[in-house]
Formats: C-alpha cells, structure tokens, sequence
C-alpha cells in the first residue's frame, strides 16, 4: 500500500478503534460486549495457531539446543580442565612421595658412607643416534660440581661428571662400554676393573685369577688417586656369573649393577670425600633367611604301670605268663666256667 494521506487517517483510526475497544473490554470485565467476538475469533484462529505452533516449535527447539548445547559445551570444558587439574596433582603428589623416598634412601647411603654430595636432578638423557650412555643434570660449575667428580643415587655408583656447564653437567654412566671403574670385592677384597656393557651386566676383570667367587657376592668402588674420579666404599653390584679360571692370570665375572640406569630420576653428587674408607659398610645389609619351622614329636607312655602288666606283656606275645619269672631267674643265675668243671674231673 502506497504511503498516502488517506492510508495514514486509516491507520490512525484502527488504533483509535483498538484502543476503545480494549478500553471496552477492560471496563466491561466478564460482561465484557466484545467477549462474544474474542470467543469467535478463538474458535476460529486457535488452530491455526496450534498448527503454527506445531511447525514453528522445532525450529525453536532446535534454536535452543543450540544454544544450550554452547553452554553445555562450555561447562564440560571446564570440568575437564578441572579434572585434568585434580589428576595433575594427584600425580605430582604420587610423584612427590616417590622422589621424597629416593632422596631419603640416598641421603642414608651418604651418610652411611660419609660422602658430602650436592642433590641433582636427571633432566635429560643422551642423544638416541649416540653410543654413549650419559644423562645431563641441573646442577654445574655454579654449585661447586667439577669435572672428574662421582655420582651416586640411593641404589649405587650411577657414573661420573665428564661435561660441566655453568648450570648444567653431563654424566657418564657406569654401564657405557668406555666406563672403567676400579671394584673390590666384599669380605676377600679381590680387586679387579669394571666396564659397562650396556644394557647386559657390567664385565668384571679380577687380577687374581685363582680368586675364589661365587654367585650373590658383592662390589664396591676401590676409590681412585686423590678420590678422582672415583671415591672408595660405593655399592656397584652383585655377581650373577663367574667364568671358569682355566689356569689364566685373570679371572672374568659378571656383575648386575644395584642401579636401574634407564630409571633415573634424583642423584647425588660427589663433591667431598669421605676421611676414611668406607669399605663395606655402604653395601644394603643382605637378607636373613626366613627360618624353617621344626616340629619333634615326642612319644609318651599312655599311662602308669599297672600290677600284672608282665602278665599282660607276656599274654600279648603269645608267652605263659608263668614262665616270665622263672626266665628272670634263670637268666640271673650264674653259669659255672669250663676250668672249673675241668678242676672238679
């Protein structure tokens, strides 16, 4: 319709006439005179809006699902953000108690040991396309670590420092093939050299090839000149194979270390030695066997002797009882010597 004079009076008076029948109907309450036509207009507009409704509420619902499910979406967003939060320090907890232990246990090696050692923390390992079997910790020249300098963990003889940077160190583990340890044997104090082989057991020279060793036997560092770069008394390992002498000057044995080199976590660097030589006393004490129950049965009469019990004796080996007596009797006679029969011819 064409924007003129005449449709603008037409719409001035229908809102004219729709306020004053409103007015109407507000006033009439109940008895409202446009009750009739608003019950008319029901009858005959109400299914069509139903039938509007019916087509139109999917796509509302639709709209709202929508809408909610940007909201839903957001709200499991963040419970797993918070789920991942709780799992992340449940973990650092489980991961702080087990580091907690491993500095305990080293700190006890320590001072078993009397090692004065600075506390590192393994942050790398070697490069996948070397040879070499070395770790990086936190720990350099800034915290007083030195090139040449032992290694330890809360197990054993972990390595020795070959790189040392300001903030950082590279450490050589003790079953790289170029790592050479000095060891001397628990108790008989055989002496011999160590060389790691990497993931097998570390190969064990003795310079007494008549050494007597056997399975379960135990080494510990021989410390070097000056305590460089080993010092004395650290756990290395126990013999799990010792081949035969063959009459030859030296003798090989084969040594699993105490430490999980591929489990590195907390170390313990060497940076003063003890005074005095440890020697054994750093080794974990072995364990006592479980003893194995005895059990003695003892047989005792089943009652006290009762009179007649020779007579029952005897009745039970098939005996007269009578002759029980008499046999006692016979048998403490004396019985006369030959000599004396002889004497009395």
């Amino acid at each position: 319709m064409r924007d003129t004079r005449e449709s603008r009076l037409l719409l001035v008076l229908l809102i004219a006439i729709a306020f004053a029948l409103i007015t109407v109907d507000i006033r009439g309450g109940e008895e409202s005179p446009v009750d009739g036509a608003r019950q008319a207009a029901a009858a005959v507009f109400g299914p069509v809006e139903n039938g509007v409704a019916a087509a139109v509420d999917p796509v509302g619902n639709a709209i709202g699902a929508v809408r909610d499910s940007g909201e839903r979406h957001d709200r499991i967003s963040e419970l797993e953000r918070e789920n991942a939060a709780l799992k992340a320090r449940l973990g650092s907890d489980v991961r702080n108690r087990s580091r907690v232990a491993e500095l305990d246990k080293m700190l006890k090696k320590a001072g078993a040991g009397q090692y004065g050692i600075k506390g590192a923390e393994v942050i790398a390992i070697g490069a996948a396309q070397g040879f070499s079997w070395t770790v990086t910790i936190d720990s350099g020249s800034n915290d007083g670590i030195k090139r040449d300098m032992t290694v330890l963990n809360g197990d054993g003889l972990v390595g020795r420092v070959t790189t040392v940077g300001p903030t950082t160190s590279t450490v050589l583990l003790a079953n790289d093939p170029d790592f050479t340890v000095g060891t001397r044997m628990e108790k008989t104090d055989e002496l011999g050299f160590a060389t790691g082989q990497g993931d097998r057991p570390l190969s064990v020279q003795l310079l007494n090839g008549k050494a007597k060793v056997r399975k379960g036997d135990r080494l510990v560092t021989f410390g070097s000149q000056a305590d460089k770069p080993f010092v004395p008394g650290v756990p290395v390992g126990e013999v799990v194979k010792v081949d035969p002498s063959g009459g030859d000057l030296t003798r090989n044995i084969y040594v699993r270390p105490y430490v999980g080199f591929t489990r590195l976590d907390v170390v313990g660097v060497v940076v003063q030695a003890p005074r005095t030589d440890p020697r054994d006393t750093v080794l974990p004490a072995k364990p006592r066997p479980t003893p194995t129950p005895t059990v003695t049965v003892t047989v005792t009469p089943s009652g006290p002797a009762v009179p007649g019990g020779e007579q029952q004796t005897a009745e039970r080996a098939g005996q007269d009882p009578a002759r029980v007596p008499a046999e006692d009797a016979a048998r403490n006679q004396p019985v006369a010597g030959t000599r004396g029969d002889d004497e009395e011819q």
